[in-house]
Formats: structure tokens, C-alpha cells, sequence
């Protein structure tokens, strides 16, 4: 049976259950449980911390994982990213009081609480600056304001919880993170079940990335029509009762939907319908 960790709490664990169950994998938890059995699919479900997601996966016991990039780089467990998830994405940024304007290049000799020890100082090294990290972890932005740390290094999304705290970002983001799935060096290879579950969650990433547009239009225009929607081989072109028209549907970029379809009105096309996908292989 294949095993897989989840995370326990959090956002992230509520976007990685839809994105599973969208799949086609029964893995909803009815109250506080640790672990769900989808017996149609001969999955186990893990619903543990994060931080100690990887280490389940990198010893063998658990398959795979979903945890944050951040985390897996982290933890330096030794295991692969397969998957990126496109959901819980953030920034691991260095931040500090607005008034001080500081850079990266000022570091020498300060004080950094983080919870991300071996990224900052990996990051430190490689800028030749020499600071004392503050191991902490969650809420390192209250350390400055309590004389344990001059900066922090955490995770930044929107950038509010900095803001009421009166702090800012400094410099270039040290990582840019997202959801990840994990797992050690030839699981998926390994076991064809590892294999189907990637499979089939790459069909809802991509079908996440694309949508279906269909219309009609006449077919003088149509190689032009083509060259804006020229779907992932080629388009479907079908006849239509008026000799002189033609249907055509294609995949197409979600982000390019609304351009595309300017486009192609202007070209003189007509019932024009995008639609969203639910899974897809290609």
C-alpha cells in the first residue's frame, strides 16, 4: 500500500487534500485523525507536522510528501523534489526596522532569529558575512522588538504581518518556496502506485493551467484563427451546416484566455466559449 505524508493543520493541508481529491483519491479527514485508508485506491494518508514530514519520507517509512520547498531545503533530508503544486507560495526574505534602511552588505556583527538556521546561513556564507543566527521557531518578528535579534529571516507572503510590526524586507529573497511533493531518489520509478499518483496529479496542474475554448468562424480565416489558438499539437477543426464556416476547439492558456478571445472575435469569430478542465494528460 502506498503511503503518503500530508501536512496536519494550515492552509497548506487544506489546499494539498483538495488538490488529492481532485485526483481521484479519498483522503478526507472527519475529525482529528492521523491517518485516512483509501481502500479503492490502496493509498494511506499521513496527516503529520511538517517539519517532520521529511524525515518519515527520507527514512522509508512514508513514500512521499507534500511539505514547502522551504522546508525540504531545510531539513537537507536528502530526498527530491518531484512536484512543484503551484499553492503556498511565499518568499523567505531577511526584514528589519523601516527607519534603518539596511542591506545584506550590513549584516556583519548582527543578530538574526529565524527558523530557517541552514538556509540563512548558507545564504550568509555565500555573502561572506559573518552575524549570529537565533535559532527561534514561529513569531520571529516579535524578537526584535524584544532585544533578541537586530533582523529576522521568515517566510513573506502579502507582507502585512512585517508591516504591523514595523518592519521591512531587505534585499533579494533568499528562496522563493511553494508546496512541493517529495520523495527519495527512484520512489517513483519504484513503485507503479507512486508512479499512477504523480501521473494523475500532474493532469490536475496542468488542466489547472489550461482551458478549453471552442467557436466558429469563417473559413477564410482560419490559418490565422489557427496561429492564435494553436492548441498543444493542433487544433480540433470541424465542418459546420454553412459551408463556409468551419468549428474549431483547442487548449489554450488560462492566463491568455480573455486576450485570446479579443483576438479571435476581431477575426470575425463567433460563439466563442471557454471552459475550465478538470484533469488532463498530454
Amino acid at each position: 500500500m502506498l503511503q503518503i505524508a500530508l501536512p496536519n493543520k494550515g492552509a497548506l493541508a487544506t489546499d494539498a487534500v483538495e488538490l488529492i481529491r481532485a485526483a481521484g483519491y479519498k483522503c478526507r479527514r472527519s475529525g482529528r485523525e492521523l491517518r485516512v485508508r483509501d481502500t479503492d485506491n490502496q493509498v494511506l494518508f499521513y496527516f503529520l507536522r511538517p517539519r517532520d514530514i521529511a524525515t518519515y519520507v527520507s527514512n522509508g517509512v512514508l513514500d512521499l510528501g507534500i511539505i514547502g520547498r522551504d522546508f525540504l531545503n531545510e531539513q537537507q533530508a536528502g530526498l527530491e523534489e518531484i512536484l512543484s503544486l503551484g499553492f503556498g507560495t511565499a518568499r523567505l526574505c531577511y526584514a528589519g526596522p523601516r527607519d534603518r534602511n539596511l542591506t545584506p552588505d550590513q549584516f556583519d556583527g548582527l543578530r538574526i532569529a529565524t527558523s530557517f538556521s541552514h538556509l540563512v546561513s548558507a545564504d550568509l556564507k555565500k555573502r561572506k558575512i559573518q552575524a549570529e543566527i537565533v535559532p527561534l521557531d514561529g513569531a520571529v518578528e516579535v524578537s526584535i522588538q524584544l532585544g533578541v535579534a537586530d533582523i529576522i529571516a521568515d517566510l513573506v507572503q502579502t507582507g502585512r504581518t512585517l508591516e504591523d510590526a514595523g518592519l521591512s524586507v531587505i534585499g533579494e529573497p533568499i528562496l522563493h518556496t511553494e508546496a512541493v511533493l517529495t520523495g527519495r531518489t527512484g520512489t517513483v520509478e519504484a513503485k507503479s502506485a507512486a508512479g499512477l499518483f504523480v501521473r494523475r496529479i500532474q493532469g490536475i496542474l496542468l488542466a489547472r493551467t489550461y482551458v478549453m475554448i471552442e467557436y466558429g468562424c469563417p473559413r477564410s480565416s482560419l490559418e490565422r484563427v489557427c496561429e492564435i489558438t494553436p492548441g498543444i499539437e493542433s487544433p480540433t477543426i470541424a465542418p459546420l451546416s454553412k459551408p463556409d464556416w468551419i468549428a474549431v476547439k483547442a487548449l489554450a492558456k488560462r492566463e491568455e484566455a480573455n486576450q485570446i478571445m479579443d483576438d479571435l472575435e476581431r477575426l470575425g469569430a463567433t460563439g466563442i466559449v471557454i471552459t475550465d478542465i478538470r484533469t488532463c494528460r498530454i
